[in-house]
Formats: C-alpha cells, sequence, structure tokens
C-alpha cells in the first residue's frame, strides 16, 4: 500500500473509563498500541473521534478511535472517510471484537456480513457499503445465558486477560501486515489456524 494516499484506520469500542478493558474494545486498545508504537497522540477531532495523522510501515496513515457508542460508529467513520479522502475502501481498516470467534482468536477479512456487529452495521450503513477491512478480534461467546452485550460490555477476567492482551498486540501486527503485503497476504498470515 506504499504510496502517498492515507490510510484509515478505526479501532471500535465504548467511550470513557466504564468500559475501558471490556471486551468491545479490545478494537481501540489495538489502535491506541499502533499509536504508541509511531509515538502519535490521538487528539480530540472534530469527526467524532480521537484521531492522529501519522506514518505506520512507511504508509501514511490515520489513527481513529470514535468517540460516539459502538453502535454509532458510523457518524465518526463516515464523516472522517470524508475528510481524508478514503474513496478506495481498501483503504479502511477497522479493528473491532468478534462473538464469534473464540478469545484469542484473530482474522482478517474483506467484506462480507456482519455478524450482528451493531458498531459494522452502523458504519456499512453510513459508508453505504460492507466492503472494507476488517481485523477481528476474538471475544467468544458468553458461557451462560448472560446476553452477547453484558458479555462484551462486561471486564475481562483474568483467565482471558493475557490471551485478549496477545490477540490485540497481532492484531495490531495484522494492520502493519496489511499497510505492508495488503489484506490477502495478511489474511494468509494471521487467519493459519495454530499447529
Amino acid at each position: 500500500m506504499a504510496d502517498n494516499q492515507r490510510t484509515l484506520i478505526v479501532g471500535l469500542g465504548n467511550p470513557g473509563k466504564r468500559y475501558a478493558r471490556t471486551r468491545h474494545n479490545v478494537g481501540q486498545d489495538a489502535v491506541e498500541l499502533l499509536a504508541e508504537r509511531c509515538n502519535a497522540r490521538l487528539k480530540v477531532g472534530k469527526q467524532h473521534a480521537l484521531v492522529a495523522e501519522t506514518s505506520l510501515v512507511g504508509n501514511a496513515v490515520v489513527l481513529a478511535v470514535p468517540t460516539t457508542y459502538m453502535n454509532d460508529s458510523g457518524e465518526a467513520v463516515g464523516p472522517l472517510c470524508k475528510k481524508y479522502r478514503v474513496d478506495d475502501l481498501t483503504r479502511l481498516i477497522v479493528v473491532h471484537d468478534e462473538l464469534d470467534l473464540e478469545p484469542g482468536v484473530l482474522r482478517v477479512k474483506v467484506g462480507g456480513g456482519l455478524a450482528g456487529h451493531n458498531g459494522l452495521r452502523s458504519i456499512s450503513a453510513h459508508l453505504k457499503t460492507d466492503n472494507y477491512i476488517r481485523v477481528r478480534i476474538g471475544v467468544g461467546k458468553p458461557h451462560s445465558k448472560e446476553a452477547g452485550a453484558d458479555h462484551v460490555l462486561s471486564r475481562i477476567p483474568a483467565t482471558e486477560r493475557t490471551l485478549l492482551d496477545e490477540c490485540v498486540v497481532r492484531a495490531a501486527d495484522a494492520v502493519e501486515a496489511i499497510l505492508r503485503d495488503g489484506a490477502l497476504a495478511a489474511m494468509t498470515a494471521f487467519n493459519a489456524k495454530p499447529a
């Protein structure tokens, strides 16, 4: 992807300390890690997001964390795509939690279904397409009759914390691989099942 066009990298989550370190915020955690890696500071922007314009593995990028609630993520992503002229949605990477994947499992995906994810639904509605790159961080389904919302909004238990922290690091690595080698190569590298 190395050229002078920017790639928008969005980490989904909910704003505020109440939601910090919850399963729903692992996408936000990954983008914050990317900001740390390139010594960038996420600052309040006008498009309902914290943003940092920076460079990552030789590519011009905009790192963004919506300040909207998860279900309204499109209210940030739509205007960000417009402001930064991200018309080619292969230049939009969304990092998010995924109930349909076991905790710690990571998958890179281009387009496709939304798997009931309301943040993705909001983004797709604003962009009028679901054809953008996703880095999916598995958080697993609830083990009991606990509702999905309660599961993703609750604090991550110590038994899963290390696993999800490692997956957040791999998600940041996957974003760098997408920028360096392209989405298909990243899918091959990161979607392989461990031996």
